[in-house]
């Protein structure tokens, strides 16, 4: 466990700051003062974040993004762990008769903060378990998409996609002639019965930093500064995303 995971909690047991405040107070890539480049800026090292602060950003960005992105399977599980050991050791102090009364009222602050971190964690694997049951189809044909998921992630998807299939063959599949019995047929002019992540959707971006310039639609180039909001089709932005050069809001 880093050594950032280990203070994440104990500074609030001394008497720091919320979660809404330290979220609020955090210091952002645009507050920066401005000095000399020695590279391009889109190649400079972003500043490093807390696992709570790298969860929260995936978290927004599952939210937001049409498609399904990556799994951060190794932060959940050092966060989950750490939550795990904390709960426990907020049981055993809660249990010690010699606390005193401000040492109890640090206690819940600490619960309350453990509550809200598991909330974070509960709505972005919600978000996730969303969009997998939704386009499970478009996974298990997709070998690109599957690579973006963990192992217990691929495998619900099987299942929901062999439930689905099962329940479409036998509400109306098998009343239909043989030859329009495939799900995955698709005649001219019509559209798929198997439903895709939607990447022309618009989404409103943050850059994090300075990127290099995106193609839009129309032909013309958009050169994010650090700190601008631009509202882009999500296929445009899907690769600054990726490289968590912005973040979507």
């Amino acid at each position: 466990m880093d050594a950032e995971d280990d203070n994440f909690f104990s500074r609030l047991v001394r008497g720091g700051n919320t979660f809404e405040d330290r979220l609020r107070n955090a210091p952002r890539d645009d507050d920066d003062p401005p000095g000399p480049r020695d590279a391009p800026p889109f190649l400079e090292e972003l500043e490093p974040e807390t696992p709570l602060q790298k969860l929260i950003r995936h978290w927004m960005n599952e939210r937001h993004a049409p498609d399904i992105l990556p799994t951060e399977e190794d932060l959940l599980s050092r966060l989950l762990d750490h939550i795990r050991s904390q709960s426990e050791t907020v049981q055993l102090l809660r249990s010690d008769p010699s606390s005193s009364e401000e040492e109890h009222f640090r206690i819940m602050l600490v619960q309350t903060e453990v509550e809200r971190v598991k909330f974070i964690v509960r709505s972005y694997l919600r978000t996730r378990l969303f969009k997998i049951e939704k386009y499970a189809r478009h996974i298990m044909t997709n070998a690109d998409v599957q690579q973006r998921l963990s192992q217990s992630e691929v495998d619900h998807a099987r299942r929901f996609a062999k439930l689905t299939d099962q329940h479409f063959f036998h509400a109306i599949l098998q009343s239909l002639p043989e030859s329009q019995q495939a799900l995955d047929e698709q005649p001219p002019f019509v559209p798929s019965i198997i439903a895709e992540p939607d990447k022309t959707r618009a989404v409103f971006v943050h850059a994090r930093q300075d990127c290099p310039p995106v193609r839009l639609p129309d032909g013309t180039a958009l050169e994010m500064q650090k700190g601008h909001i631009s509202l882009t089709p999500y296929w445009v932005v899907e690769q600054l995303v990726a490289r968590g050069q912005v973040e979507l809001v």
